[in-house]
């Protein structure tokens, strides 16, 4: 309710107003059954009038079935609307190009790669405002829900599969993200910074991440991947030139995002350690 960017802008909007149209329908349902269970109840002396012979209103019937149609065909109208111009897919907001970021969900943490910058980060999702962010989005174990909500609606992603998601800042901000669908103890803990910044703050920050990040390999992934909360992770693969809440990493292989996917392309049965979130693959943290 209290958004970033034009698209929750709109996303809010449309909330409200789908909420003011069934209110129209609901608001008399809840004043006038108390109050005709009031007057039309059984006591002496009532003055309600007793009509045994009544059985039609051509104005009630009129009113019951025409303002809920009426109201259907507003909320059908403004839904045709807000699905095209929220369409996730669609890069409506924004002139300048878009900003490529590749999003991988793990337990218990997202992945952020930006490839044309050759950097990664967890816990922490760094942008420009004023300019179009363009994700792709899988996971690399179980169904996730991925949400910014002071920039946009939340999108599912599952793995060997992708979705899209266009984000955008209007000013600098810090917001929270999240996964919003339930994947075990750690998902309490499955949020992440959002760091709206200025064009300059964002190249310096994307330097900062270039220069205090480790390589992202092989082994470096299979330790991320792994059954780990933020915290767990962090104290396993975190520096001292890291925040005390975010991993910076460089790019080793160019196309990670697209490796990870199509692991799950093969036409066989992906081998349980090489599954993350199975035992086999690497075992909690905790255990």
């Amino acid at each position: 309710m209290d958004p970033q960017g034009p698209i929750a802008a709109v996303q809010k909007t449309h909330l409200l107003r789908a909420t003011v149209l069934i209110m129209v329908a609901v608001l008399p349902v809840l004043v006038l059954v108390p109050l005709i269970a009031l007057r039309y109840r059984r006591r002496n002396g009532g003055t309600a009038a007793y009509r045994p012979k009544w059985d039609f209103s051509a104005k009630l019937e009129f009113v019951m079935w025409g303002v809920p149609m009426v109201i259907v065909a507003l909320l059908s109208f403004y839904l045709w609307k807000a699905t095209h111009r929220l369409d996730p897919y669609s890069a409506a907001f924004g002139e300048t190009p878009a900003l490529n970021v590749q999003v991988v969900g793990l337990d218990w943490k997202w992945l952020f790669i930006y490839p044309d910058l050759g950097i990664a980060t967890v816990g922490e999702f760094g942008i420009p405002v004023k300019q179009q962010v363009a994700m792709t989005l899988t996971t690399d174990t179980v169904m996730q829900s991925f949400m910014i909500p002071a920039l946009a609606g939340q999108i599912y992603a599952m793995p060997g599969m992708t979705t899209k998601l266009h984000l955008v800042a209007d000013a600098p901000k810090t917001m929270q993200g999240e996964n919003t669908q339930y994947n075990g103890r750690g998902f309490t803990k499955q949020k992440f910074l959002t760091q709206a910044m200025q064009t300059e703050d964002f190249n310096a920050w994307v330097e900062s991440v270039r220069t205090n990040g480790i390589p992202l390999n092989e082994d470096t992934y299979r330790t991320l991947a792994m059954r780990t909360d933020r915290d767990e992770v962090q104290a396993a693969l975190g520096t001292a030139l890291m925040p005390l809440n975010a991993l910076y990493f460089t790019l080793e292989d160019g196309d990670l995002f697209q490796s990870i996917l199509h692991r799950y392309h093969g036409g066989q049965p992906l081998p349980v350690d090489q599954q993350p979130g199975t035992v086999e693959f690497g075992q909690e943290a905790t255990q």
